[in-house]
């Protein structure tokens, strides 16, 4: 068993909670703004869901990027291709608050929301590969993005 990295996991959870901290600077005036004016689904959440539910997802997102870390101390393809593909899904949950809140595009975050689920996934396979753990705590921020490009496509629908 590999030993307890404090900065490992420092920096771990530091990377997700730093691309949420950067979309939310995009996102924190919007919501009581340009986006109370859109026409919204029945399925909307109240806004007050948001915070939480991403916090949490930051949070698990980090415990898994340090389990692999911890677990694959070889730089084999596998772990070279879980941390890709983690850094890219990162970027662009990031670049889909910068777009959708920030210059108010709609179908253009759809395009990344819908990129962003696809690499996702692929970062589920790639954890999974060196711990499954890891991918299984990918899973609940798999399932709220499967959401979150509902919600996007019916705004996109409902604000034409």
């Amino acid at each position: 068993m590999k030993r307890f990295s404090l900065v490992k996991l420092a920096t771990s959870l530091l990377l997700p909670f730093l691309a949420g901290a950067i979309g939310s600077a995009f996102t924190i005036g919007e919501i009581s703004g340009w986006y109370m004016t859109l026409n919204k689904p029945s399925f909307n959440p109240p806004n007050v869901i948001f915070g939480p539910v991403w916090t949490t997802l930051y949070f698990l997102m980090g415990i898994a990027f340090y389990d692999i870390w911890c677990k694959h101390t070889k730089k084999s393809f596998d772990w070279l291709s879980a941390v890709t593909f983690f850094l890219l899904q990162l970027v662009l949950n990031t670049l889909w608050s910068i777009v959708f809140f920030g210059m108010h595009e709609i179908g253009i975050a759809l395009l990344i929301i819908l990129i962003l689920l696809m690499m996702i996934i692929l970062c589920i396979i790639s954890f999974t590969r060196i711990s499954k753990r890891a991918g299984l705590l990918l899973i609940p921020y798999l399932i709220w993005v499967g959401f979150a490009t509902m919600l996007n496509a019916a705004l996109l629908l409902l604000n034409r």
